[in-house]
């Protein structure tokens, strides 16, 4: 299984290819063997032919959104408003250890993946 450090609800923007400069919030993580692909709201948008289905559905031409490969995103930071690498570092305080995602640019705390008392 390949590990990302991105996940489903992150704002990222598209860095290389026909769609270069877009944002978009993640929509799905696909997983294919050692390849990791995602869909983005809004960005690569592509058509679909649909037959009609009696009772089923309505045929026609839909716009639905294609995967892109993870390696051409990157993590968007809203604070400098930059793409930035994502960081994981160990937080101790209180009797609490927590393992949180932060941003390598800003320093910011993304979320925190979990949690643990002492």
């Amino acid at each position: 299984m390949v590990k990302t450090k991105l996940r489903k609800g992150d704002t990222v923007v598209v860095i290389t290819g026909k769609e270069k400069g877009k944002t978009g919030k993640i929509k799905q993580i696909l997983r294919e063997g050692k390849r990791v692909r995602v869909v983005l709201e809004g960005v690569n948008i592509g058509k679909k032919h649909v037959k009609h289905i009696e009772g089923v559905r309505e045929g026609g031409i839909f716009d639905i959104e294609r995967p892109i490969d993870i390696s051409n995103v990157a993590y968007f930071d809203t604070k400098v408003n930059a793409p930035s690498k994502i960081g994981i570092k160990y937080i101790e305080e209180n009797g609490k250890i927590q393992k949180v995602r932060f941003s390598k640019k800003s320093g910011e705390v993304i979320d925190i993946i979990w949690e643990k008392s002492k």
